[in-house]
């Protein structure tokens, strides 16, 4: 699934930044995308012909590697990117002329801080082994439950793992509890060693993923991007109505069998227009993209894995998704 973490350090795809300010636009809009199901969902959109019905000339472009899904916006070799908040706040800190004009998904169970039978509660935490992977999702999720629960990361023993050794390490019994994203959440599940104490559903809002565009694409290619909107939701209402369809087309793309990617499918809450309306209001809704931000940042700056403030509000144009609902 995640070939890397979802929270990554963006400042190496910034040194070719600016390039995106000269590269003209091409005819065809270019969308890059990696492994991620809200992201892999846009290959429904386009098998089920959904991009032709609403004349959207786009072609995607897969990246194995999400790091360079982001290098490739920031040096303009794509018109749009299929990339985290989290991720495209350090590019607009840099002042680089991005938009966030989708909202694809939300985590929603598929990242899980995961505890043994003997763990009752976040309190029976403290002072125990967690095993994660630093400055990921995982790392994130963690901080936002302890401090739900009135506890910080001073308060546990943290083991940086990657995603796979933090299971297998769970598994083993040689940590406590481990904070993993799926296909490790329901293996562990599966196994009988250990549930969800905690997980990215009982955050709604805070790991969103995106669709984010070059400022001059949107204004050069805007019909297709509008199509490309219509098609998101056509995919969306499929992928809700024929969940073994579409995990079948989904996982033909990872290279993986369509019994074994249904498990990412209850984990994402994927975004319709209703939704993505609602991602694109005001800061007050503590659920939006602007709600959201302030801890997302804060998260950032203080691992230092951003430099500088983003202007949230100048990184998301609703312009776009309010058109195709026809409000203002």
């Amino acid at each position: 699934m995640r070939f890397l973490n979802r929270f990554i350090l963006a400042f190496a795809a910034l040194s070719l930044s600016f390039g995106l300010l000269a590269t003209p636009a091409s005819a065809q809009v270019k969308i890059g995308l990696s492994d991620w199901p809200g992201w892999v969902a846009w290959y429904v959109a386009e098998q089920k012909g959904f991009f032709k019905k609403h004349g959207a000339d786009v072609k995607l472009v897969w990246f194995a590697n999400y790091t360079d899904s982001i290098s490739a916006l920031s040096a303009g070799q794509v018109d749009a990117n299929s990339q985290t908040w989290s991720d495209t706040m350090a590019p607009l800190a840099k002042g680089l002329p991005l938009k966030a004009i989708l909202v694809n998904d939300n985590s929603a169970g598929n990242d899980a801080v995961m505890a043994g039978p003997g763990i009752k509660s976040f309190a029976d935490l403290k002072g125990k082994k967690i095993a994660l992977e630093e400055f990921s999702v995982s790392h994130f999720l963690l901080t936002l439950a302890l401090k739900k629960h009135g506890m910080t990361l001073k308060d546990v023993n943290v083991v940086n793992l990657s995603a796979g050794d933090a299971a297998a390490a769970f598994l083993a019994g040689r940590v406590d509890a481990a904070v993993v994203w799926n296909p490790w959440v329901n293996k562990i599940q599966s196994s009988g060693k250990g549930r969800a104490l905690f997980t990215s559903r009982d955050v709604p809002g805070m790991i969103p993923d995106l669709l984010v565009a070059q400022e001059k694409s949107i204004k050069a290619n805007r019909k297709d991007f509008l199509g490309m909107i219509k098609a998101w939701y056509e995919a969306e209402a499929f992928i809700r109505a024929n969940p073994d369809e579409a995990a079948k087309i989904m996982a033909k793309v990872v290279g993986m069998e369509a019994k074994e990617y249904a498990v990412f499918l209850p984990g994402t809450k994927f975004f319709d227009q209703k939704l993505n309306l609602q991602a694109f209001g005001p800061a007050s809704d503590a659920t939006s993209l602007l709600g959201v931000a302030p801890t997302i940042s804060k998260f950032l700056l203080d691992n230092k894995l951003m430099e500088g403030k983003a202007d949230f509000a100048k990184g998301l144009d609703a312009s776009l998704v309010k058109e195709v609902a026809g409000v203002k």
